[in-house]
């Protein structure tokens, strides 16, 4: 083993992705995070009161194969509860479900499908039209290139009602940007991958802990291998060196050399880390301008009284576009339901006295200059539509957490923009949701970045190695559809 260490700069799902894996290759890791705690994007803090909140609630899907082989390697795949069952309401409250069944994708979802009383026969229709061209497609339907997803579904004769109350409701909490703003790539690949080509792509997997909870085997995975885990590290900048990495520069000056670093660390931030020319001009990470990025808001309230059964619901026709019941989610996850002592997470009252909820917005352009207690007002009104039980219940605390650079926006063309993880720098690797993974920006996508410049490092010196994870099989005619598609292509 070399005796200089791996460098992982950025303690996100990216950051730590890569570390581990280079971790359980044998390598000496060190991993400095600029934050005071890991996750990044994807983190908890803990307010005044003993309260412990997720900076924005994530989910992740059944089709995320990355991201589970992560949480299953450094141990916290229990902590993950997948639901089979997802949970809508309209502007009067009426609820509508979708699962799936017994019939063989793309069928599986036909019959809540067809139940969902939330859309009129000609939006089913419409939809049913549209998805039935992906699926036979394989997924990648012709005459998608360069276009939004707006403008796809237009193309595709999509009802009015059909786009305001299912593909938006989807997409923007899925892609955390807007249907015009979107690459009709990712639109489709969301429902190809989640609810077409496999049965079980759709699962809505919440964690049962607060995120930060989540990353605890991160620390020990890298320790234990004789690497070491620094936050409060921030780096100024890193210095290359006759087209090589060089070294890090901590804010102190305190230079820190390695034989690779890997850089995981928000693209424009990495902008202002490396030398200016290379993000100018012909440089490699120039193309790091054009992209944009989008904000998702994060509302948390707590109810004197318990206001809300369903572990989640997504709303249609609101502003707000999910809630999640976080006394049940954490509570059911460690007993089972039963347990009715007040949550150390949650510092809330006891069960039957009081209620934690999370509020989600993705996309939330509009909210960026709303002070904290409009968006609070606008919240609690829309509950009220879907919880009357909130119309009775006091608010005896809230807070908001504004994410103004949550992701970066998929727009249509942006993977012309997003590198490789390997680049022209010998021993410089990059990592993050923003390079090159075939996936917009989410978890899953992070945690690929992070395979894969574990992998490209690895290959470097000659010691390769697969991390990647496969997608899921597809099955039923989408498995026929597909093999069809690639034989055409």
């Amino acid at each position: 083993m070399p005796s200089q260490s791996v460098l992982v700069i950025g303690g996100g799902l990216a950051g730590l992705s890569s570390a581990v894996a280079l971790a359980e290759a044998g390598h000496r890791v060190r991993l400095l995070e600029k934050r005071p705690h890991l996750g990044g994007r994807a983190t908890s803090y803990t307010l005044p009161d003993g309260s412990e909140v997720d900076n924005c609630q994530h989910v992740t899907l059944g089709c995320c194969t990355n991201l589970a082989d992560f949480y299953s390697r450094v141990g916290a795949g229990d902590k993950i509860r997948f639901y089979d069952r997802l949970y809508f309401s309209d502007a009067q409250g009426h609820r509508s479900t979708i699962e799936a069944s017994p019939l063989p994708p793309p069928l599986h979802m036909a019959p809540s499908f067809l139940l969902f009383g939330a859309l009129t026969f000609a939006d089913k229709r419409s939809i049913a039209d549209a998805m039935l061209a992906i699926a036979r497609a394989g997924g990648n339907p012709p005459g998608i290139e360069g276009i939004s997803m707006l403008e796809w579904l237009r193309r595709k004769k999509q009802t009015p009602g059909a786009i305001q109350r299912f593909w938006r409701v989807v997409l923007v909490s899925a892609l955390d940007e807007e249907l015009g703003q979107t690459d009709a790539r990712y639109g489709i690949e969301v429902f190809w991958k989640a609810f077409l080509a496999n049965n079980s792509g759709y699962r809505v997997g919440i964690p049962s802990v607060p995120l930060a909870d989540l990353y605890e085997g991160c620390r020990e995975a890298v320790v234990q291998r004789g690497g070491e885990v620094r936050v409060r590290y921030g780096i100024r900048e890193i210095r290359i060196r006759e087209d090589r990495f060089a070294s890090a520069v901590l804010d102190d000056g305190t230079e820190i050399p390695a034989y690779a670093c890997v850089a995981a660390v928000p693209h424009d931030v990495l902008l202002n880390l490396l030398p200016k020319e290379m993000g100018e001009g012909n440089g490699f990470v120039a193309g790091l301008r054009n992209i944009k990025t989008s904000p998702i808001t994060g509302v948390h309230l707590w109810y004197d009284r318990t206001v809300m059964t369903e572990p989640f619901l997504t709303l249609l026709d609101h502003k707000t576009q999910w809630i999640f019941n976080k006394t049940l989610l954490y509570r059911s996850a460690e007993t089972n339901g039963r347990d009715t002592r007040p949550s150390e997470h949650t510092g809330q009252l006891a069960e039957g006295r009081g209620q934690y909820l999370q509020l989600v917005i993705s996309a939330s352009y509009d909210l960026v200059l709303r002070s904290r207690q409009e968006i609070i007002d606008l919240c609690c009104r829309e509950l009220q539509d879907v919880l009357p039980a909130t119309r009775d219940a006091k608010l005896f605390k809230a807070t908001v957490i504004k994410e103004i650079n949550a992701t970066f926006s998929p727009a249509p063309g942006v993977d012309r923009w997003r590198p490789a993880q390997a680049t022209p720098v010998k021993n410089l690797f990059l990592a993050g949701d923003w390079t090159q993974t075939g996936w917009p920006s989410t978890m899953e996508s992070a945690v690929r970045s992070g395979y894969l410049a574990a992998e490209a490092v690895l290959e470097n010196i000659g010691e390769p190695r697969k991390f990647l994870q496969p997608d899921l099989p597809f099955e039923g005619l989408c498995k026929f559809w597909a093999e069809r598609r690639k034989k055409d292509l």
